[in-house]
């Protein structure tokens, strides 16, 4: 079984340490996107790469949409090859919606987890006025759906650029899209619709493990005041806000994001 489910996810393994910290990628990603990333932790951390069944090049044959048209079929996922692979104490690096699965992987099994970085992270997408502004009208999001499911090329070049907002990197946006346009459109949908239309607010009160917050100054997909908000959720939080725009930091500006994640994994090693 747990040969099936490194199978399954398209495991990698890399790194000379022993702490265990696995990278989560986006909607609509893959694991190649860390590369930016991992190559500074690869001295002291036992680094986990995998991708969601359905995305990069796990086992698509594995998608079942009973299973994952919530983001309870990816926080099992989380959960399996972390159980696949005999591992406790991990370091959660999530970007976007990951962010939240990770969260929701630490309420079911908190023991598995001593720390959660979140990267852009978002509870509900919805505006829920007055109280809440996630970014999107309901009408909005239907909208990008239909989109979708008539046109997803035309979505891809639309949407990417919106994730990326980085116009100088031309050649990020242009990997986004390829990335997009490589995921079975049904696939990409249906997750796309358990991210954009879930709402996680009330569980982030339960989170019990310590969490840092990333969040980019410019990121119209998950604004600001949703970093704020988060972190006004958790207990144990720090947020750092990066001078950055878009949605993407640990893709266009990696030295800032390994900095932020660095620091606070350091005090956490002098504080032990």
């Amino acid at each position: 079984m747990s040969h099936n489910i490194v199978e399954r996810n398209n495991v990698t393994i890399t790194g000379d340490g022993e702490i265990p910290i696995i990278f989560a990628h986006g909607f609509g990603c893959d694991q190649h996107m860390w590369r930016f990333i991992t190559p500074a932790f690869k001295d002291k951390f036992k680094i986990i790469l995998f991708d969601y069944v359905g995305f990069g090049n796990s086992d698509t044959s594995a998608y079942k949409s009973e299973r994952y048209n919530t983001l309870d079929g990816y926080v099992q996922d989380v959960l399996e090859v972390i159980d696949a692979l005999e591992l406790d104490d991990v370091i959660f690096v999530g970007h976007s919606v990951s962010s939240i699965i990770g969260a929701l992987a630490s309420i079911k099994e908190p023991q598995k987890f001593k720390h959660l970085i979140m990267i852009g992270p978002s509870p509900c997408y919805l505006n829920d006025p007055p109280e809440y502004y996630g970014g999107y009208d309901r009408s909005t999001i239907e909208e990008l759906l239909q989109l979708m499911q008539k046109n997803y090329i035309g979505w891809a070049e639309f949407f990417a650029p919106e994730v990326m907002k980085n116009e100088d990197k031309p050649e990020l946006t242009e990997e986004l899209e390829e990335s997009f346009c490589s995921t079975d459109p049904v696939i990409a949908r249906e997750f796309a619709k358990a991210t954009f239309l879930s709402d996680n607010r009330e569980d982030l009160p339960e989170v019990d493990v310590p969490v840092l917050i990333i969040q980019c100054e410019n990121d119209s997909i998950a604004p600001l005041r949703v970093g704020k908000y988060v972190h006004s959720q958790i207990k144990d939080s720090t947020l750092e806000v990066l001078p950055a725009n878009g949605h993407c930091p640990h893709m266009s500006d990696p030295e800032l994001t390994i900095e932020a994640i660095d620091n606070y994994l350091k005090q956490d090693l002098t504080r032990s």
